[in-house]
C-alpha cells in the first residue's frame, strides 16, 4: 500500500449536505479500492488563483490515504464524473527514510 494525498476543489455553491455527501462518497471510493483514509482536512471556501468554470472560489478538501496503486485510476475516473468537483489532484507521498530513522 502506498501513501497518497488527494486534493479536490468542490463548487462553492453546493449546499452543506451535498458537500458532506460528496466527501463521504470519495471516502467510500477509497475504501472500495482496498484503501483507508488516514486524515481528512477540510480547508473550506478559499479564493482561487485563477477562475475555473467562471468561479473565483472553491471548497478545498485534502485527504491523506493509503491505497493500492491500481485503485488510483478508478478513483480518478470517479472524480472526473462528478460535476461538482472542479479540480482534483492525487499525489503519491514518499516517506523520507531519514525522517523515519
Amino acid at each position: 500500500m502506498r501513501n497518497y494525498e488527494i486534493t479536490y476543489i468542490i463548487h462553492p455553491d453546493r449546499e452543506e449536505a451535498a458537500f458532506k455527501k460528496l466527501n463521504e462518497q470519495v471516502a467510500t471510493w477509497v475504501k472500495d479500492g482496498g484503501g483507508k483514509i488516514v486524515k481528512t482536512d477540510i480547508w473550506g471556501k478559499r479564493k482561487m488563483a485563477y477562475e475555473i468554470r467562471k468561479q473565483t472560489e472553491g471548497n478545498y478538501v485534502l485527504l491523506h490515504a493509503t491505497m493500492e496503486a491500481s485503485a488510483v485510476a478508478e478513483l480518478e475516473r470517479q472524480l472526473r464524473l462528478q460535476e461538482s468537483v472542479m479540480r482534483f489532484m492525487i499525489v503519491s507521498v514518499e516517506e523520507d527514510e531519514k525522517a523515519a530513522s
